[in-house]
């Protein structure tokens, strides 16, 4: 990690957490005005703290192909895709975002499964399997624009059009900085992705910060995370759950050849097995996380995340699929909730 970008972040104001082992700004003092920049304008958000995973070789897009959920055989460089990474039994490990270069394939994951996808990749790597896994996180950083105005700070113009795709990406000059500039800020906000190397990661952050951006700490982004309703690691992407459930659907190609967990992912969608999902929750007030759901003393399912908001107590939850969805009235531990849509989310089949 640049110290050199911690020590810019700190004259800005920016408080620092250890997470995973990574120092990271957890703060600016700023959360309310960041929340309303990333809503109503543009925020910037350091997740150099993610992992960066590159696949490379003459396999590595039929590789990923059989690892993950998504149809990685359709892409061509400057494309890209979500995917989730799942066990054979469709149990999730991350939601992960792909990022097809001419050579190679750059990977953003999880925090806390950098390590873990390393491992868990390699131990599917067969000796005639062309690929080359390399964790190259600490070579890059990884920022994020959130908000409205992100296009014209950046000033693309026809750089980047304007119906591009998620996760479509372009090699760009931002001043005399090369960044790689991806369309999707990582949450259901109009956004960009930007990788660039580490070397240059203090000047770009200067750079956006005096063309406008508002610094924005890893405290508002979880906040985030959990009002639009990303599953994270260790909360709603765990061993009890598969990305059907997850509400995960715009990730996964149901016409693609086999993949790891694939057969029992198709099973559930053929004959609509799945027994919960996941679902935004207002409250009438703060609850632990992990409460209990209940509707008529009757267990429904259980809380995976919380926050708070101006509005109200949030968090997200699974709920029995025969319970109900939104709208359905509730109690998390003793207190009042309703089931809510959230829009990173997909419940219905995809056309």
């Amino acid at each position: 990690m640049s110290q050199e970008l911690r020590d810019v972040q700190g004259r800005q104001g920016a408080m620092f957490d250890s997470v995973g082992g990574v120092s990271i700004p957890v703060s600016f003092d700023n959360d309310s005005v960041a929340l309303q920049a990333a809503q109503k304008g543009v925020a910037l958000c350091d997740r150099s703290h993610w992992g960066c995973l590159k696949i490379s070789d003459d396999d590595r897009l039929r590789y990923l192909h059989n690892q993950s959920t998504n149809d990685f055989q359709r892409l061509l460089p400057g494309q890209g895709c979500d995917t989730v990474f799942v066990t054979s039994t469709a149990r999730t490990i991350d939601l992960a975002t792909a990022y097809v270069i001419e050579d190679a394939v750059l990977v953003i994951v999880s925090p806390s499964r950098r390590q873990t996808l390393m491992e868990w990749l390699d131990r599917y790597l067969f000796p005639m399997d062309r690929v080359e896994l390399k964790d190259v996180s600490n070579d890059l950083a990884i920022f994020s624009l959130i908000g409205p105005a992100s296009k014209a700070l950046l000033q693309l113009g026809v750089e980047m059009p304007d119906d591009a795709d998620v996760a479509s990406h372009r090699l760009l000059m931002l001043g005399d900085i090369e960044v790689r500039v991806a369309v999707g800020s990582g949450l259901a906000l109009p956004g960009y992705t930007l990788l660039v190397a580490a070397d240059q990661a203090a000047r770009l952050w200067q750079w956006l910060i005096e063309a406008g951006a508002v610094a924005m700490g890893d405290r508002v982004w979880e906040k985030l995370r959990i009002q639009q309703g990303r599953p994270a690691p260790d909360h709603e992407l765990t061993d009890d759950y598969n990305p059907l459930e997850a509400g995960l659907l715009q990730t996964i190609s149901f016409s693609k050849g086999c993949y790891i967990g694939q057969e029992t992912i198709a099973r559930l969608n053929t004959y609509k097995g799945v027994k919960q999902q996941l679902w935004g929750v207002r409250l009438d007030a703060p609850v632990p996380l992990g409460s209990v759901i209940t509707v008529d003393g009757e267990k429904v399912g259980t809380l995976t995340s919380f926050t708070e908001t101006d509005q109200s107590p949030f968090g997200l939850a699974y709920i029995r699929t025969k319970a109900g969805g939104a709208g359905l009235k509730v109690k998390v531990a003793e207190v009042e909730g309703e089931v809510v849509e959230v829009p990173f989310l997909t419940h219905d089949a995809l056309g």
